[in-house]
């Protein structure tokens, strides 16, 4: 029992912590930087002011992850972003392959208590911070409101992932809201004060169908005149979630301290077309429907952005500007929405894409005038416009890992963030990401330390594509449709392709590449054939004639001609895909990105070329000759660990029994541990959330292998959908060679290996 006599006043209960790295912020943004961190051996605090983890992912908000590979709606092959964030929804996939946002929630605090470097606090919200001198924090004090407790914590170096910038707001860090001018930046897509300056809010809801008629009863607040959304013929009563993700306002308000008033209005908007789905009479298919869960905080897309020692603008992300700093790639498109949101006349977006993915600079990722503060999540410094495409959360996730790594090598070193911008310290920041499975476009990753670089490599066989058998449906070419092939410099190879044709037609085919040798827009032409065909069963027979300048993928390209249907194979490959010239309405109005005519707004006009989702998306059935021969065993070893201008993958024959692959050494080497990456299908988004998948692991991914040493087996894993494998050995071993041995399986793709590292 508890007794207490008045008192003037108490205090709440306090705790103090010191870390390594304050994370202020659990978004997808946060956690990711935490788990990076903490596995790096950064002692973490992770502050995040709601129950559970994931922000806009979470189930509280339900937003899917999206990134570069924008729903395989763009030209962005095999873009989907690596390390932490790929494991979480690799893993989501294996465990959750229908997307149910609370199975994402488990995932996320799994991961993160897992870590003994993380101390979480959850629904706890940092409300000052403390400063060493002008330019540098000291701490923050943060209140949970469910235990009734201060921390008052304390680091060398603090991450603000809280999306609106809270600490870089009360640190004095230097940070912007709203667009800028054309003239600033020469931002051809700077939007005027009619189109409006923010992003807007936006909540979502979700119904089920209960088999039984349900009656609704709107709210008081509701809105009462659904006319008053110029879009308001667009809503369906089987349309809910993030699909929704047009119901938005705020544009024009202050983003921060207005939310609560902008929640009001998007709970007003909700209920009310609730009201006229159910209680119009037009929509009969919603009788049976009921609401089943409606957002309780908007989605946020744009409040402060901060100012960093460089401001990413249009011009990167369009012109694919190359940095020696780069550290994570983006890909999302352009995508701004006008500021009246949900109540605009205009287009709810415009999305203008680049024609393949950009990198993001590590200056973008710390304050230009606060000494140890970075910058996570939608606060990195850039431009309105470039925002438009950096703010999505898997690109974000992508640029958190990086200030993981930075953070690690800031303490290591007794550094500040800006001192890695050294070239040295750079080059190694960008190994460190690598090696943790940071894809950095441009960037070859070369490792001193990693002694599979000074390896003999040989395998017990070698992919030599010759034949991709004709044993899958006819594909109507009603699209245009391409085969993606990774061709080596030299002649272009002879190939044949089979078809079906109704009636007697001359078939167009092209071969094409794209200007930029890593991009996959087929936007150069290398030569062009008019093949006659007869009506029946057609071998098409193609010899270009050209040369290749440089290993480069290049698409047979056949030309729509509803006279003709294509053979397609059952054959899955590491680094083999068909693409067809369409859209997907989701990132897309056109098969072909065009700028308004007589206006530059600093875009360009190119084509989309894009792959079915499987269980569809299969490749052409073909005859190549000479035989294909780019996946060779050095490629586990080249420092690229996804295809970029060529597969970079070992992939084993289709015969072969026992494929295995041997690292030897002309003297024995101490290895500790064995870093291994196989092909989890970087070009599949992953949607975390309202789309299920047909899989629960990638066809591709290896799902066995034994590691032998000089004969003998030192490590067996049994169970595999990850894209990264660590084995850490129990005690060091010292051996000439190294065998890993993948087991493949009936029907499946042969097993391919894009990485392997070992080090001491």
């Amino acid at each position: 029992m508890i007794v207490e006599n008045p008192a003037a006043s108490r205090d709440p209960k306090t705790e103090r912590i010191a870390c390594d790295l304050v994370i202020v912020g659990g978004g997808m943004s946060g956690t990711c930087c935490a788990i990076t961190a903490a596995r790096l051996g950064v002692r973490v605090t992770l502050i995040q002011d709601r129950p559970v983890l994931g922000g806009n992912a979470s189930s509280e908000m339900r937003l899917w992850i999206l990134g570069a590979t924008s729903h395989m709606g763009n030209n962005n092959r095999w873009s989907r972003e690596g390390g932490v964030i790929d494991e979480l929804l690799i893993e989501n996939l294996y465990r959750n392959p229908e997307g149910n946002p609370l199975i994402f929630d488990t995932i996320l605090l799994e991961k993160v208590i897992e870590e003994p470097n993380i101390r979480l606090l959850l629904n706890t919200v940092v409300f000052e911070v403390s400063k060493r001198d002008a330019d540098t924090i000291a701490g923050v004090r943060a209140f949970c409101s469910q235990n009734s407790t201060e921390y008052r914590v304390s680091a060398p170096l603090f991450a603000d992932a809280s999306g609106d910038g809270v600490v870089g707001f009360m640190a004095g860090a230097a940070f912007r809201m709203g667009a800028e001018t054309e003239q600033e930046f020469g931002e051809k897509l700077a939007p005027d004060q009619s189109y409006g300056e923010l992003l807007g809010h936006t909540l979502y809801f979700y119904s089920k169908d209960t088999g039984k008629p349900v009656t609704f009863v709107p709210p008081s607040f509701a809105l009462d005149d659904i006319t008053k959304i110029p879009r308001f013929r667009s809503f369906a009563p089987r349309e809910d979630g993030c699909r929704l993700w047009w119901i938005e306002y705020g544009g024009r308000m202050d983003t921060v301290h207005d939310t609560e008033q902008i929640k009001w209005e998007l709970w007003k908007i909700i209920y009310g077309v609730w009201h006229y789905f159910k209680n119009s009479g037009k929509f009969p298919e919603a009788e049976n429907l009921t609401l089943e869960w409606v957002g309780h905080f908007p989605g946020k897309r744009e409040s402060r952005r901060f100012e960093g020692d460089y401001m990413l603008t249009q011009r990167d992300v369009i012109e694919q500007r190359l940095h020696p700093d780069a550290v994570a790639h983006g890909g999302w498109a352009v995508d701004l929405h006008p500021a009246d949101g949900i109540y605009s006349d205009k287009p709810s977006c415009n999305q203008w894409h680049a024609r393949g993915v950009y990198q993001i600079p590590y200056r973008c990722l710390y304050s230009r005038n606060i000494n140890n503060l970075f910058l996570v999540g939608r606060i990195l410094s850039a431009s309105h416009v470039a925002f438009g495409s950096t703010r999505v959360q898997a690109t974000l996730s992508a640029c958190a890992q990086a200030v993981a790594v930075a953070a690690s090598d800031c303490l290591t070193q007794a550094l500040q963030p800006r001192d890695l911008t050294e070239p040295g310290r750079m080059a190694a920041l960008q190994r460190g990401l690598q090696r943790l499975g940071q894809f950095i476009p441009e960037v070859v990753a070369r490792d001193d330390a990693d002694l599979a670089q000074t390896a003999r490599v040989r395998a017990s066989s070698a992919l030599r594509l010759s034949v991709l058998p004709a044993d899958g449906p006819l594909l109507p070419l009603i699209d245009s449709w391409a085969q993606l092939l990774p061709l080596p410099a030299g002649p272009a190879p002879r190939m044949t392709f089979f078809a079906r044709v109704a009636a007697p037609t001359t078939l167009t085919v092209e071969l094409r590449t794209s200007n930029r040798p890593t991009n996959y827009t087929p936007d150069v032409l290398l030569a062009t054939r008019e093949i006659a065909l007869a009506a029946g069963e057609s071998e098409i027979a193609l010899d270009f004639g050209v040369s290749i300048d440089q290993a480069r993928y290049c698409f047979v390209t056949f030309v729509k001609n509803p006279q003709v249907q294509m053979r397609t194979t059952e054959q899955r490959i590491t680094g083999l895909l068909a693409v067809a010239n369409r859209f997907n309405k989701s990132v897309a109005t056109s098969s072909r990105q065009e700028p308004p005519a007589g206006r530059d707004i600093g875009v360009e006009a190119f084509e989309f070329w894009t792959p079915q989702r499987r269980p569809e998306g299969r490749n052409l059935a073909l005859r190549i000759e000479p035989a294909l021969d780019v996946f060779g065993p050095e490629q586990a070893v080249n420092g690229l660990a996804r295809p970029t201008r060529a597969p970079n993958a070992w992939v084993a024959d289709l015969d072969d029994a026992k494929p295995a692959i041997t690292l030897a050494w002309a003297s024995p080497q101490p290895i500790r541990r064995i870093e291994l990456s196989f092909d989890t299908d970087f070009d599949h988004p992953l949607e975390h959330v309202l789309m299920g998948h047909p899989e629960r692991v990638m066809p591709f991914c290896v799902k066995a292998f034994q590691i032998c040493a000089d004969g003998r087996e030192v490590a067996s894993v049994t169970d595999n959908h990850q894209t990264r494998r660590i084995v850490d050995l129990a005690a060091p071993l010292t051996t000439s060679s190294l065998t890993i041995a993948l087991e493949g399986s009936p029907g499946a793709p042969p097993p391919a290996l894009f990485e392997v590292r070992c080090y001491g």
